[in-house]
């Protein structure tokens, strides 16, 4: 359900990306505004590695260099399909796959190891959450209105 929840709030923020300001960003170090968007339309792929694998080893599938987006709608169409089969993966996890240990490694460097469940809170979930919250700011000093999240914005009346 709290998947469900805060797919749906990423999705409204995502809506928001102006076509004009596609490789906008704050700061030199930051990422452009349509390539952090795709990155959260790409996120929900960790699901489904935690719930359907025990690691995921950076070293035998290294990260393919992503296309850069286009456009706002195939960040969209991205984010759904991944949403999609994500909560697919969820909803078919059972309590014994969602406590099995799970690792990220690369090679032999293990960078952590925990419960599938706290991978699919933490990893996936939260890190979603986090880069919303980069949009969010990336909005908010473009001029665009904010939607809420949890009630109204700033930028919503009651």
């Amino acid at each position: 359900m709290e998947f469900k929840s805060e797919t749906a709030n990423t999705r409204k923020m995502l809506e928001r990306i102006p076509a004009d300001k596609y490789t906008w960003k704050p700061h030199e170090k930051s990422m452009e505004l349509l390539k952090l968007g795709r990155h959260l339309a790409s996120n929900p792929v960790w699901i489904g590695r935690a719930v359907n694998m025990s690691e995921y080893d950076f070293g035998k599938n290294p990260p393919a260099p992503a296309s850069a987006p286009t456009s706002l709608k195939e960040v969209l169409d991205v984010f759904d399909k991944n949403v999609a089969d994500a909560v697919k993966d969820l909803e078919g996890a059972t309590d014994e796959m969602l406590m099995k240990p799970w690792s990220l490694r690369n090679g032999e460097k293990v960078y952590f190891t925990m419960p599938s469940v706290a991978v699919v809170r933490s990893f996936a979930l939260s890190h979603s959450i986090h880069h919303r919250g980069q949009l969010s700011v990336y909005l908010r000093l473009l001029g665009v209105p904010v939607p809420g999240m949890y009630g109204p914005s700033a930028d919503e009346t009651m």
